[in-house]
């Protein structure tokens, strides 16, 4: 989907439109109005499908739609636009062609830029987040970075059985460089020989990725062999 900002033509006639139907207000800041367009692409460029959105205060109230070719209300606040827009030969005709000139030329564009088709394999790690001495529950952490597409599936294993009643997750990260984060979470208990795994499954990888964590491989087993070392040493 690509966002895009309404023409000062377009934003005009709105203002007009409320203005006549008395609901002009001076404040810029009393409303949010916001256009997208968006090309839906099935087996290549077979068969492309565009959309042209509008939302008034984050809703949707009126879009065109390629596949048939007019405008459609999604509310009764967009029931006259839509009426209007339609008896609008040209512009209706200009909407079709988008599919070529929009959605199809940018297909290209991206394309010819390595966007389409690329593949980025994540990188994956487990780390001991949490661990509250005076609960038997603790916080595993599955860091997985530097994925593309954004598309991704994270699962967590105790000993082979998935886990899925303590498992939360983050909101995805975008890093700035076409690549992606995201954090999967698992709040268990955690004994001795236990093995916990994190399982990656993402259209960069001919198999799914399994990374395993053991208790005493933790900063905290290690830190706490220290400290017993310590204790006995000084004891003697």
């Amino acid at each position: 989907a690509v966002l895009f900002f309404l023409s000062t033509v377009q934003l005009l006639l709105l203002l007009q439109t409320d203005l006549i139907h008395g609901e002009y207000r001076a404040e810029p800041a009393d409303y949010v109005l916001e256009g997208k367009d968006e090309c839906h692409y099935m087996n290549g460029t077979q068969r492309v499908r565009y959309l042209r959105k509008y939302f008034y205060n984050e809703e949707e109230f009126v879009y065109f739609d390629s596949d048939v070719g007019y405008y459609i209300a999604k509310t009764e606040f967009g029931r006259p636009d839509a009426e209007y827009w339609n008896k609008n030969k040209d512009l209706i005709e200009e909407q079709k062609a988008s599919v070529q000139t929009f959605c199809i030329y940018n297909n290209k564009v991206s394309e010819n830029a390595g966007v389409i088709g690329r593949r980025v394999k994540p990188t994956i790690r487990i780390s001991l987040r949490h661990e509250d001495p005076h609960s038997e529950y603790h916080m595993l952490a599955c860091n997985v970075n530097g994925f593309y597409p954004s598309e991704i599936e994270v699962k967590w294993y105790r000993n082979g059985v998935e886990e899925s009643a303590q498992v939360q997750s983050t909101h995805m990260f975008q890093n700035g460089d076409w690549t992606f984060q995201f954090l999967v979470m698992l709040e268990t208990e955690i004994t001795k020989g236990d093995t916990f795994t994190c399982e990656v499954l993402h259209s960069s990888l001919e198999t799914p990725a399994r990374v395993d964590w053991h208790p005493q491989e933790s900063d905290s087993a290690r830190k706490k062999v220290v400290t017993g070392i310590v204790g006995f040493v000084l004891g003697a």
